[in-house]
């Protein structure tokens, strides 16, 4: 276990924030949230807080980059070159700016996740300390959005999210649970203490996406199940009153309605969400097999997995976040905007709050536009309150 961060080294991220070349640091830090941040009530549980979520975004590829196998053919062919770092911009998008943030709150943006990917910045066992430098970029990013007055979703991302075999370790948890855990506590006790004195507008999310197939599902659900319990346990130690967000059986809707599931025992009332995607079909939200969706047996497909998210937890009372959502940008438009609109009202009808996944290719973060017409104006309607039939354009 690692020992409380130190004044010398909470310094040391404050002066890295300092040295970031061409960035703004004055939105805040560990030690100094923006005062905006400060006037909000840390009273807020998860309940309240999912009902004032609105439109939800995604800052992906960004503080997420990893040195990985993207295109699935067993070479990491993503490690950066001799002497480059693993940093923000490794995808294709640009860094991150304060501005990026201002924007999207015009649009009726009021809540981000930020995922990040911590693997390739943690020094070795059995402390893992987290590089300084990357720390402190992070807080720099969580703070553009906190002064904005975002909620805010921050993750540990591909250390989960992933095959293994390329870096995906929270997934070896099937095989060495022990040392898995040691490190999972290591790196979570660092973010939850570097962070402690953010407010209630930023949010825990314990993992990324990850399952255990290859054994047997009461097996694979118990160590997915342990895992959560163990993130719930190490952060109440340093922030007790947190919104933590427990990530699904895969964030799988079918998978995590399992009874088989079951979300970690906690100290605190109604500071848990449950953390579930939605890319369902899979043939249009993530591949190019399927240009169009809109029928009526489709649009049903939908209203019952979004039926079944709120028999098996918000009539439980335990709030649903849908944290990635989106469709193939080279799909039909019109089913595309169908698509999000969609499942964003009829998500906000029962209090669930939809993020929209952008790996850069729908917001254009220089320019500040967005690239899809009439994809903000349709989500901007779904949660509005009104009550009125989605119809595909």
């Amino acid at each position: 276990m690692l020992k409380k961060i130190s004044i010398a080294v909470a310094c040391l991220f404050l002066l890295s924030l300092a040295g970031c070349a061409g960035q703004d640091t004055t939105a805040g830090s560990s030690e100094n949230p923006p005062a905006a941040v400060r006037e909000l009530s840390d009273s807020e549980t998860a309940s309240e807080a999912a009902a004032n979520m609105k439109i939800g975004w995604n800052l992906g590829d960004t503080l997420d980059v990893c040195a990985a196998d993207r295109d699935g053919d067993g070479l990491v062919n993503e490690h950066p070159e001799e002497g480059q770092e693993v940093d923000e911009t490794l995808w294709g998008n640009s860094m991150t700016t304060p501005e990026l943030f201002a924007h999207l709150k015009a649009d009726g943006i009021n809540a981000v996740r930020i995922p990040v990917t911590w693997r390739d910045h943690l020094g070795e066992a059995p402390d893992y300390q987290i590089n300084p430098e990357w720390l402190a970029r992070v807080h720099q990013v969580v703070d553009y959005a906190i002064a904005q007055d975002m909620y805010v979703i921050l993750n540990i991302h591909h250390d989960g999210g992933g095959d293994p075999q390329f870096g995906a370790w929270i997934r070896n948890a099937s095989s060495d649970y022990a040392g898995t855990a040691e490190k999972y506590t290591a790196l979570w006790t660092q973010i939850a203490e570097s962070f402690a004195e953010y407010p209630q507008n930023l949010i825990f999310e314990s993992m990324n996406e990850v399952g255990f197939d290859h054994m047997a599902q009461p097996r694979a659900y118990e160590i997915l199940n342990n895992l959560n319990q163990l993130f719930v346990k190490t952060v109440r130690k340093s922030n007790p009153e947190r919104n933590l967000l427990i990530a699904g059986y895969w964030t799988d809707v079918e998978q995590t309605c399992s009874s088989l599931f079951q979300m970690p025992e906690d100290s605190e009332k109604d500071r848990l969400f449950v953390s579930v995607h939605y890319y369902t079909p899979w043939q249009f939200c993530v591949s190019t097999q399927q240009k169009t969706w809109g029928s009526p047996g489709e649009v049903r497909v939908m209203q019952a997995n979004i039926r079944k998210l709120k028999e098996t937890f918000i009539d439980n009372q335990i709030p649903v976040i849908i944290g990635e959502y989106g469709t193939m940008k080279s799909n039909d438009t019109a089913s595309r905007v169908y698509f999000c609109e969609m499942l964003t009202k009829e998500c906000s009808a029962i209090g669930i709050p939809c993020y929209f996944w952008d790996n850069g290719e729908e917001y254009d973060r220089n320019n500040f536009q967005w690239r899809t017409a009439g994809l903000i104006e349709a989500l901007q309607h779904a949660v509005s309150g009104e009550n009125y039939e989605v119809t595909k354009p």
